[in-house]
C-alpha cells in the first residue's frame, strides 16, 4: 500500500460511487496531487473519503488516497457489439488487443451473420478475430443468454445500446450470471454545450439523453462498472466516414465547404487509443471502478485543421470555404460530418486512474488511412456532391465540372 499527497498535478475525480448519479458530480470535483510516476504500476483510487466531505471543505480536508497495484489476470470477455455505425470498430479492436494480450474473447454482433451489414468493415475482417482465438457470433442482445449458450464470463462490455432499453437485458443477464466487471460504451455526445471547453469527466451532461439513463443503471446495480464516453474516431475498419468525407473533396479538387469560422475544435482519436484504454480498465478493474472516462485522445483539432492535416496526407492542395448553414439554406448535420460547434473533451480520467497514454498522431494516422482510401479504389469511386453544390452557389463559388 502507498499514499499519495495533496500537491500540483491535476486529478479528476469523475464519477460515482455506485448509488450516485453522474448528474450529482459537479466539474469542481477537481483534486491537486503531487506526481506519481515513481509507482511501478497501474493505482486504483478509492475516492469514498472525499465525496463524504462537504463540498466547500473537500480541497482542504482531504490529505492522502490509498493507492493499490493491481496485477492483470487472465479474463473471459464477452463484447456485445452493434452492426452498424462507427463504434462498430471499437468492439472490433478492442477483440483483438484482448486476444494478443491472452484473454479468452466472444464478440456477439447484433443481428444475423448473413445479413448485408455483414459485408462491410469491420464485420467483413472478423476473421482477423477467430484467426487470433476468438469467437464470433451474432444474435439479439435481449436473448444474450442463449446466443452465448450459457458460457459465463467475468467481464462484459455493451458497446451497441444507447438507451436503457437496448441495454438492461444484458446488464440484468450479467449480473445474473455472475459477471464480476459491467463496462459500457457511452458517448461525449451526452455533455452539455459549455462555454469553457473541453469537456472533462464530472461536466453537466443532459439527464434526458439515453446513455445518462444507462449509465445510471449499472452505477445502481454493479459493484464494478465503468462507462467510456468516445467522440469521433478514425482507423482502419471504421465503416462511418470521418477523413474520408475530406479526402473525397480533396482528391476531386472540390472545395472544402466548412460551416462556421472553422475554428470549432472537436477532438478526432485512432480507435487503437480507444481499445487501449478499455483494456486496461479489463486488467485493472478495482481502478476503473465507478468511474466514467472521456474515451478520446488528448489532442483537439479544428475543423480547418482536419482540412488541411487532410490534405497533407494526400499530397495535394485543398480550397476551404466557409459558409452560414441558414444562410445557404441547408441542414448542417447532413452537409458535414461533424458539430458545427465545440465538441471536444479531454481523457483526463484516464491518464490519472488509469495511467493511460494516447499515441493518436493524426498528420501520420491520416497517411495511412489515406494510403488505404487509395487502395480501395474510393478516390475513382463517381461520387455526387449535391448538397456542396448548393453551398458553393450561395456562396457563388465555381462549382467543379
Amino acid at each position: 500500500m502507498a499514499t499519495l499527497a495533496s500537491s500540483s498535478s491535476s486529478l479528476l475525480l469523475s464519477s460515482p460511487p455506485s448509488k450516485l448519479t453522474q448528474a450529482s458530480l459537479p466539474p469542481s470535483l477537481r483534486l491537486s496531487f503531487s506526481s506519481y510516476s515513481h509507482l511501478s504500476s497501474l493505482v486504483s483510487i478509492s475516492p469514498s473519503s472525499f465525496l463524504a466531505c462537504p463540498a466547500r471543505s473537500r480541497r482542504s480536508s482531504v490529505s492522502a488516497f490509498t493507492v493499490k497495484a493491481s496485477a492483470a489476470e487472465k479474463k473471459k470477455v464477452l463484447i456485445v457489439n452493434t452492426n452498424s455505425g462507427g463504434h462498430a470498430v471499437i468492439g472490433f479492436y478492442l477483440a483483438k488487443e484482448l486476444l494478443g494480450s491472452g484473454h479468452e474473447v466472444t464478440i456477439m454482433t447484433v443481428g444475423d451473420e448473413n445479413s448485408d451489414k455483414m459485408k462491410k468493415p469491420p464485420f467483413n475482417r472478423f476473421n482477423e478475430i477467430v484467426s487470433a482465438g476468438g469467437k464470433t457470433v451474432w444474435g439479439d442482445p435481449a436473448e444474450v443468454g442463449n446466443v452465448v449458450g450459457g458460457v459465463t464470463f467475468d467481464v462484459v462490455l455493451d458497446n451497441n445500446g444507447k438507451n436503457l432499453d437496448a441495454v438492461r437485458p444484458v446488464a440484468d443477464w450479467a449480473k445474473s450470471s455472475g459477471v464480476k466487471q459491467f463496462l459500457f460504451i457511452s458517448s461525449a455526445g451526452i455533455y452539455k454545450p459549455a462555454d469553457e471547453p473541453p469537456h472533462v469527466e464530472g461536466d453537466v451532461v443532459k439527464p434526458d439523453a439515453g446513455h445518462v439513463q444507462v449509465e445510471k443503471y449499472i452505477s445502481e446495480n454493479f459493484s464494478n462498472w465503468a462507462s467510456f464516453r468516445p467522440q469521433y474516431m478514425i482507423g482502419s475498419g471504421n465503416n462511418k466516414d470521418c477523413e474520408e468525407w475530406f479526402f473525397d473533396r480533396i482528391v476531386r479538387k472540390r472545395p472544402v465547404p466548412i460551416p462556421g469560422s472553422g475554428m470549432q475544435l472537436t477532438n478526432i482519436a485512432h480507435v487503437r487509443d480507444l481499445s487501449s484504454m478499455l483494456t486496461l480498465a479489463v486488467e485493472n478493474p478495482e481502478a476503473a471502478s465507478s468511474n466514467i472516462f472521456n474515451l478520446v485522445s488528448d489532442r483537439a483539432v479544428t475543423l480547418d485543421g482536419m482540412a488541411k492535416l487532410c490534405a497533407q496526407a494526400a499530397g495535394l492542395p485543398v480550397e476551404i470555404v466557409h459558409y452560414d448553414p441558414k444562410a445557404a439554406g441547408i441542414d448542417a448535420k447532413k452537409a458535414f460530418p461533424f458539430r458545427n460547434m465545440h465538441f471536444y473533451a479531454e481523457p483526463r480520467a484516464a491518464k490519472d486512474i488509469l495511467g493511460w497514454r494516447s499515441t493518436t498522431n493524426l498528420p501520420e494516422d491520416l497517411k495511412e488511412r489515406f494510403e488505404e482510401y487509395v487502395k480501395i479504389g474510393r478516390d475513382k469511386k463517381a461520387m455526387q456532391f449535391e448538397i456542396d453544390d448548393k453551398i458553393l452557389e450561395s456562396l457563388k463559388v465555381p462549382v467543379p465540372v
